[in-house]
């Protein structure tokens, strides 16, 4: 089983690439279905619609199918090398992948949510709430490379200090476009 490892690693690595490819795109969609609601008709039942279609493949083709698979294949990994789970960066990394998770799961009642016409987000509030899925990836990545509990924390540090920075200067930005409009 040993000789399949860096196999079911390499499947494992892509299926979270796809997995978060559609944590990425889905709060998009979201957001455009929330933006959506605000148009008049019948431009907000066409969009409405496509969107909504759009959604559910995105999340029951690729995004749940992706994260069955990489957990899948995670556990294969841990089978074939299960003193892994003593090392500290992995006990983190699996703090984090619980984290990942719970942000799945949310996701899942929103895009039920959303699917029904219910919006209980504004636009605003669903791109910021898109960056989580960054942030644990951020987190996940460090720890994985650094494989040090206390190295990863500055590279997570550096990430929401950008985050905060960004934000500023988006709002600045935003400012800025009222006032010369």
């Amino acid at each position: 089983m040993e000789e399949y490892y860096l196999y079911f690693k390499s499947l494992h690595l892509i299926f979270i690439v796809t997995w978060f490819a559609g944590l990425f795109y889905i709060p998009r969609l979201f957001v455009y279905q929330i933006e959506a609601h605000q148009e008049q008709e019948p431009a907000k039942s066409i969009l409405l619609k496509q969107l909504q279609l759009m959604t559910r493949r995105l999340w029951y083709i690729i995004s749940w199918p992706s994260a069955v698979l990489a957990t899948l294949f995670a556990i294969c990994l841990i089978y074939i090398n299960p003193s892994i789970i003593e090392a500290q960066w992995m006990q983190v990394k699996l703090g984090f992948v619980m984290l990942l998770f719970i942000y799945h799961i949310k996701t899942h009642f929103i895009f039920k949510e959303l699917e029904n016409n219910i919006v209980k987000w504004t636009s605003n509030g669903m791109r910021l709430y898109n960056e989580g899925a960054t942030l644990i990836l951020f987190a996940v990545i460090f720890l994985v490379i650094l494989k040090s509990a206390i190295n990863w924390i500055y590279g997570v540090v550096g990430i929401f200090l950008l985050a905060a920075i960004l934000m500023i200067l988006f709002k600045i930005y935003k400012r800025y476009r009222e006032l010369y409009e």
